[in-house]
């Protein structure tokens, strides 16, 4: 299972960082001239884009950079902080689309599927704990962007943001199942196809079709449609299509 990671950063100074102009005040004197805090945090997102954030080290930031562990100190207070900037980061980046004259049911889509490109982009994002998310510039050009994809549907600004939260703890879940699935296939040395195949003698033997008639039919047509125990792709579009049904529900309703 992915691990979920978080920091404990301090309010007053992760503000500062996460809001200093880009390109001033972030220098430091040391042996490393020119190395500013938006050097550090790009090769961190480097190295946990290739190597996940389990890997992810002081250390291992400065030995890429050519610097001392130490010297990671004058530019960033710690590892918590440095996971705050990181995300804020990859949330400014994100490509966006204009979608101001796209039908609504686009706009939403385009919003799952930034998200979702998002965590195919930075697999480690999935596995960071979001209950009090970096308060950054990156985080709030997301949320306004993100809400316009709901502006104007008969929606208050309370089921806006409810709506938002919904679309995005769904894609958040199918990229953890992903991850999921994806440790479970390395951990094994197995694809899902493989461990049916290698477990299938077992359970025919323990498995009773007569006792659980429904788990048999549902469970054999699935891994039929699936040729596997689980499939993202069928995941995701069929929940977003749920969701956005939902919406166009709720919007009858407050017409």
């Amino acid at each position: 299972m992915a691990k979920e990671h978080g920091g404990t950063s301090d309010p007053a100074r992760i503000l500062e960082l996460l809001w200093r102009e880009p390109g001033h005040g972030d220098a430091r004197r040391g042996p490393k001239q020119g190395l500013t805090v938006d050097a550090v945090v790009r090769v961190a997102v480097e190295l946990a884009d290739s190597d996940g954030l389990e890997a992810l080290t002081m250390r291992g930031i400065a030995r890429q950079l050519g610097v001392t562990p130490m010297t990671l100190y004058t530019y960033v207070p710690g590892k918590a902080e440095l996971l705050d900037l990181m995300l804020d980061r990859v949330y400014l980046e994100m490509p966006r689309g204009d979608l101001s004259t796209a039908p609504w049911r686009t706009r939403v889509e385009a919003v799952a599927h930034e998200n979702r490109d998002l965590y195919d982009r930075h697999p480690w994002v999935a596995t960071m704990s979001t209950a009090r998310p970096p308060l950054g510039p990156g985080l709030m050009t997301k949320y306004e962007h993100e809400l316009a994809a709901f502006d104007g549907l008969g929606l208050d600004d309370v089921e806006m943001d409810a709506a938002r939260t919904l679309l995005l703890d769904f894609v958040h879940s199918v990229a953890r199942a992903t991850l999921d699935t994806q440790a479970a296939a390395r951990d094994s040395v197995m694809s899902d196809q493989q461990w049916w195949a290698a477990n299938e003698p077992l359970l025919t033997k323990v498995f009773d079709p007569a006792r659980f008639p429904l788990a048999a039919r549902v469970g054999s047509a699935a891994g039929a449609a699936h040729q596997s125990m689980y499939n993202p792709e069928h995941a995701f579009a069929f929940g977003l299509q749920r969701i956005l049904d939902g919406l166009a529900h709720l919007m009858s309703r407050t017409r």
